[in-house]
């Protein structure tokens, strides 16, 4: 497969190159496959005169003046004019080159919707080059590329159109598997929607039914597909120790138990236990919604390993969240005669050391920890099981990492963020999915309310009137994005603020930046009902389990996600005691707030609320694809279950019958960028 090379000439190699890679723009096929966002009709002039404001049209002018101006904002101003009329060209980030082309006289075509500005009418960035007067139209639309800072539209169609003169785009289908799928070739769908031809309807082109782009839609699903069946397999092909049970600790565990496993519990339980057994690396997600019991299940894993003579390690994204576990394992598993070590970055350097001694020598079969499990100096005298909860919120190398602790150790990966069918089918193709689909006897559904700002007093009396009954409460403070700073002062702001409303009950405050070791104390204050009302930020998201926490308030629930206003909510209701949830927000409430408060009001259930966040979010975020090595879909429609279920099942025979055409295809579409999927 050829490599585009870009020469100097064109531009700084190394600048260009470097704007290139952000894109993901190496090979010939990955420009080939650098398909265009939209098509802009640049084959007709409108007179100025005739603009409509806010539709999008090229005109030809001339320069009468360009210059910067420096009021409210640094900022590149041109003049233009044709026969009829004269408007302004603004631009807020702009080039010196940019500047040198705009000199007056200079005729350029410039294509954009024009505003009303505070001068008059205006275009804010257009795109524009210079022409000759006379020099000839397109027969046909213009592409508009996905691009970045710096790599103009004309630059990208360039190299776009070399890299096709050379690419080899053979067909990966069959000729009677196309015709079976309805499907046209894949060279004549690339060309064609590079270069429509001209009498090509704008609307047309653009429905993503149009055939050209379900070929490609489906080329994408079925790389997907094949990248992660093939990795799958080499899995399946590797071998792993066969743990195999003795039942004297997991017996031991149900039996002290206080409460009985739920049907998904042992259904799934008995998954991952055949899996452990088999002489191949247990490759298990291990999904359920909120307060389900995820860790009872992962501890009936734990102890199956160790039964084994194998250790087993818990990795959790967050120090919060890690403890949790450590002491509910701990909990259960020291009266078994099981030493449980803890390991975290802020541990003392003297604890740490001897948990790390004790671990590498064997003589601690268990580890719970943060990232401070995958450190160097970490190591493992036989690693059997590797979990980690959260999945989504490691990177894939940190999740490679802790199971590269051990010699294939089997891994389970633990999500509370149930998963729709459709992107489970997609994304998680290559992993077994055991799902817990019902809840634990005992608790109670929590009751959502929506409550508007300017009822704060409201809030605060019911919170009060809870806390004075003897239960208590979380207040949960805004999400702000853009600054950890700006939201830890925040924080410490409603903090403040609820000590000098709730004089006679006591708050606590518990956020990312406390130390360990207070942070620690807050919390056992809390766990102990010392501390009525605990103040935090998103750090309590997961893991935090109080059973007599019954209320919780969310300040500027508008600025959450679904998910995390889901997660959120399920750290109440986790005792019998009837459980609240109050969303405060701001008005005027945007489109897409206004439908995830709409969701999260409606349903407790984390499935239907998956699928809802899915919608509004598209899978890269929804599932963490950004860092989890997974190539996020860009034509392809994870609502098109039928599709997907296609590709899947022509993926498998492809792998079977034609191995050969399955790598050619994953060469063209991944380009070798397929082995972080086999984390």
């Amino acid at each position: 497969m050829g490599v585009l090379h870009v020469k100097p000439a064109a531009a700084a190699s190394n600048t260009l190159a470097g704007r290139l890679a952000r894109l993901g723009l190496k090979t010939d096929a990955d420009f080939a496959l650098h398909l265009p966002l939209r098509y802009e009709d640049e084959t007709r002039i409108t007179a100025l005169a005739d603009a409509r404001p806010g539709v999008a049209a090229q005109f030809e002018v001339e320069v009468t003046d360009c210059d910067v101006a420096y009021r409210p904002r640094r900022q590149l101003i041109a003049r233009v004019r044709d026969a009829g009329g004269a408007l302004s060209l603004r631009f807020l980030n702009f080039y010196p080159s940019q500047q040198k082309v705009l000199q007056p006289g200079t005729r350029v075509r410039i294509f954009g919707e024009v505003h009303e500005g505070y001068l008059g009418p205006e275009i804010i960035h257009p795109r524009f080059h210079p022409v000759a007067a006379g020099e000839s139209l397109p027969d046909g639309l213009t592409p508009v590329y996905p691009t970045t800072a710096g790599l103009g539209q004309a630059t990208l169609r360039r190299l776009i159109e070399k890299a096709l003169a050379r690419v080899d785009l053979s067909d990966t289908l069959a000729p009677d598997l196309l015709r079976r799928l309805d499907l046209p070739g894949i060279a004549e769908s690339i060309r064609f929607l590079h270069n429509p031809p001209p009498e090509m309807a704008q609307s047309v082109l653009e429905a993503r039914d149009f055939p050209a782009w379900r070929r490609v839609q489906f080329d994408e699903l079925l790389a997907q597909q094949l990248s992660l069946r093939r990795a799958y397999l080499a899995r399946r092909a590797r071998g792993a120790p066969k743990l195999g049970p003795t039942a004297q600790f997991t017996d031991a565990l149900l039996k002290s138990l206080p409460f009985k496993l739920t049907g998904a519990q042992q259904r799934a339980w008995r998954e991952i236990a055949a899996d452990l057994g088999q002489p191949h690396p247990m490759q298990r997600l291990l999904q359920g919604d909120v307060g389900s019991g995820k860790t009872v299940v992962a501890a009936l894993a734990i102890l199956h390993a160790v039964e084994a003579g194998h250790q087993a390690a818990l990795m959790a994204p967050t120090e919060i969240l890690a403890e949790q576990h450590y002491r509910k394992l701990a909990t259960w598993l020291q009266p078994l005669g099981l030493e449980v070590a803890w390991l975290t970055g802020s541990l003392k350097k003297r604890d740490k050391e001897a948990a790390i001694a004790r671990v590498g020598a064997g003589d601690t079969a268990i580890a719970i920890g943060t990232h401070a499990l995958i450190e160097d100096k970490v190591e493992f005298a036989r690693l059997g099981l590797a979990i980690v909860d959260e999945q989504h919120r490691f990177g894939v190398r940190q999740r490679l990492a802790l199971k590269d602790k051990g010699s294939f150790a089997h891994q389970l990966a633990m999500s509370a963020t149930p998963i729709p069918r459709t992107l489970a089918m997609s994304y998680y193709a290559d992993l077994d999915v055991s799902v817990l689909d019902e809840l634990p006897p005992g608790r109670s559904p929590v009751t959502t309310r929506l409550v508007a700002e300017g009822r704060r007093d409201e809030v605060l009396k019911r919170v009060h009137d809870a806390c004075r009954t003897g239960r208590q409460a979380y207040w949960v403070c805004p999400l702000i994005e853009e600054s950890e700073t700006l939201q830890l002062k925040t924080a410490e702001e409603t903090y403040a603020r609820l000590v000098a409303e709730l004089p006679d009950l006591k708050i606590g405050l518990v956020h990312g930046r406390l130390k360990a070791a207070d942070k620690a104390a807050v919390m056992a204050a809390f766990v102990g009902n010392e501390v009525h009302v605990l103040v935090a930020t998103t750090v309590i998201e997961v893991g935090v389990d109080v059973p007599n926490a019954s209320l919780m308030v969310i300040e500027h629930a508008e600025r959450f996600g679904l998910a995390q206003l889901h997660q959120l909510r399920g750290r109440v209701g986790r005792g019998a005691a009837q459980s609240a949830c109050i969303l405060l927000y701001a008005q005027p409430l945007g489109e897409l707030a206004r439908a995830r408060l709409k969701a999260i009001f409606e349903t407790n259930d984390g499935f239907e609320i998956a699928r809802e966040d899915l919608r509004l979010r598209g899978p890269g975020e929804f599932i963490g694809a950004r860092q989890s090595g997974m190539p996020l879909l860009r034509y392809a429609d994870l609502e098109d279950a039928a599709l997907v279920e296609r590709a899947r099942v022509i993926a498998e025979d492809m792998l079977r019958d034609a191995p050969e055409l399955a790598t050619a295809h994953l060469q063209r579409w991944l380009g070798g960028r397929e082995e972080l999927l086999k984390a």
